[in-house]
C-alpha cells in the first residue's frame, strides 16, 4: 500500500515537472524592440514576425504636453502610418510611443508638479495615441528623483511619478471601455539601484502592464577603464549586472512577471588599452559606442580575438595590435540571458535598438528560443 502511494505521488509529481517545463517552452514571452525616429523607417526593413511590441522613440514633454520632438511632427507623422503597415504581417504586433529618453526628459517634472498639471499631461498623451492610432504609451523618464542628463528632478518626483501614471492607467482604461480595446501602460526604468531607492516601484508597478528595465550601460564613456556593459552576472569591481538589477527591481516590489530584461544591440570600445588579462579591466580611452554589425565586422578581422568572460557570461573582442577592446552581446550571451529569463519567470525581453543590428543576428537568437514553435503547440 505504502509502495504504491509512493509510487503514485513520484508519477503525479514527475507529470507536473512535465507539464510545467512544456508550459514554459511553448509561453509566449515579450520581445520588444526600440525603433529610433530619427533613422530610417524602412517597414520591409523590420521583421515585424519576430517581435511583440514596438517602441517608437521618442516623443517629447514640451510646456506640459506631450508632443513632438521640434522639427518631427512629419517625419513621426509619417513613421507611424509606416509602422502600422507591419500590422498586417502582425496583427498582434502592439505599436507604442515612448516618452522621455536621456535627452527628452527635461519637461516631466515641472509637467507633473501639480494635479491640473498631471491632467494637462495625461490629456495630450491620450490625444497623441488617438491621433496615430497606438496601442500604448511607453514613459521613458530618466529619471524622477534622480539626475539623468541636466534634467531637472525634485524630491515630489517620488510620489508625483506614481501619480502621474495613474492618471494614464485611469484615462488609458476609461478610453479603452469606449473602444473595446486594451491600452497599455509600460516604462523604461533605470538598471541601478540609485533609481529604485529614490521611487516607490512597489506603487508605480501597479499601475503598469511591465516594466523594461535599461540592463546596460554598466560600463559607459565616462569610465577610463574597460568593462562589460551588459554582463548578466556580477563581474568587476562595479558589481553590476543583469541580474543584480533584476533582483533588485524584485526587492523593491515589482512581481518578477512584469519584468523585461533590456539587452543591448550595440558594443563600446575603448583603446590604448593595456595588454594585461587581455584588455579585460585595464586602463584604456572610451573611443565610441557602436552598433553590433560593426563589432561583428570586426569579430571578423584577423587583428581581433574573442574572449569569454565566464564569471560575467559575457564576450568581449581585444587586438594587440590596435590595443583595443570591446564589449558586446552576441548569440551566446543572450542564449544565456533568455535562459535567466525563463528560469526568473521574467516577461520577456526589450532592446536597443533595431537598427543596431542589419545582420538580424541578435532579434533571431532572441525570437527562436523566446517564441513558441508554432508546431509544438497543440
Amino acid at each position: 500500500m505504502k509502495y504504491w502511494l509512493i509510487a503514485s505521488l513520484c508519477l503525479i509529481l514527475s507529470c507536473t515537472e512535465k507539464n510545467q517545463i512544456e508550459e514554459t517552452e511553448q509561453r509566449s514571452y515579450f520581445i520588444v524592440g526600440y525603433v529610433a525616429g530619427w533613422k530610417t523607417v524602412n517597414p520591409k526593413k523590420i521583421p515585424a514576425e519576430k517581435l511583440t511590441h514596438i517602441n517608437y522613440a521618442f516623443a517629447n514633454v514640451e510646456d506640459g504636453v506631450v508632443t513632438h520632438i521640434e522639427g518631427r511632427t512629419a517625419k513621426d507623422s509619417t513613421n507611424f502610418l509606416m509602422l502600422q503597415q507591419l500590422k498586417a504581417r502582425n496583427p498582434d504586433l502592439k505599436i507604442l510611443v515612448s516618452i522621455g529618453g536621456w535627452t527628452h526628459s527635461k519637461g516631466f517634472s515641472d509637467a507633473v508638479l501639480t494635479e491640473e498639471g498631471r491632467k494637462k499631461l495625461t490629456d495630450s498623451g491620450i490625444d497623441f495615441l488617438l491621433k496615430y492610432n497606438l496601442d500604448g504609451l511607453d514613459f521613458d523618464w530618466e529619471y524622477p528623483g534622480y539626475p539623468g542628463d541636466n534634467n531637472p528632478y525634485r524630491p515630489e518626483d517620488k510620489e508625483n511619478f506614481v501619480a502621474m501614471l495613474k492618471s494614464f492607467r485611469e484615462a488609458l482604461d476609461s478610453v479603452g471601455n469606449l473602444n473595446g480595446k486594451k491600452y497599455l501602460s509600460t516604462i523604461a526604468s533605470g538598471g541601478f539601484r540609485g533609481y529604485l531607492e529614490v521611487n516607490n516601484m512597489a506603487e508605480a508597478q501597479k499601475y503598469l502592464d511591465f516594466i523594461n528595465i535599461m540592463a546596460y550601460d554598466f560600463y559607459t564613456a565616462g569610465d577610463d577603464v574597460t568593462g562589460h556593459h551588459a554582463n548578466l552576472f556580477p563581474s568587476g569591481s562595479k558589481g553590476r549586472s543583469a541580474q543584480t538589477t533584476v533582483e533588485e527591481h524584485i526587492e523593491f516590489g515589482i512581481p518578477a512577471e512584469k519584468l523585461v530584461l533590456g539587452v543591448p544591440f550595440y558594443g563600446r570600445m575603448w583603446v590604448g588599452v593595456e595588454m594585461n588579462e587581455n584588455g579585460l579591466f585595464q586602463h584604456g580611452k572610451f573611443k565610441m559606442g557602436l552598433p553590433y554589425h560593426q563589432v561583428y565586422a570586426f569579430s571578423k578581422n584577423s587583428a581581433y580575438s574573442r574572449f569569454w568572460d565566464t564569471n560575467a557570461g559575457a564576450p568581449y573582442l581585444f587586438s594587440v595590435k590596435d590595443s583595443t577592446w570591446i564589449t558586446f552581446e552576441d548569440e551566446e550571451s543572450l542564449g544565456l540571458k533568455v535562459k535567466f529569463i525563463k528560469e526568473k519567470g521574467l516577461a520577456g525581453v526589450m532592446f536597443w535598438e533595431l537598427s543596431e543590428d542589419n545582420t538580424g543576428t541578435l532579434l533571431e537568437a532572441l525570437h527562436s528560443e523566446l517564441q513558441p514553435k508554432k508546431d509544438s503547440i497543440n
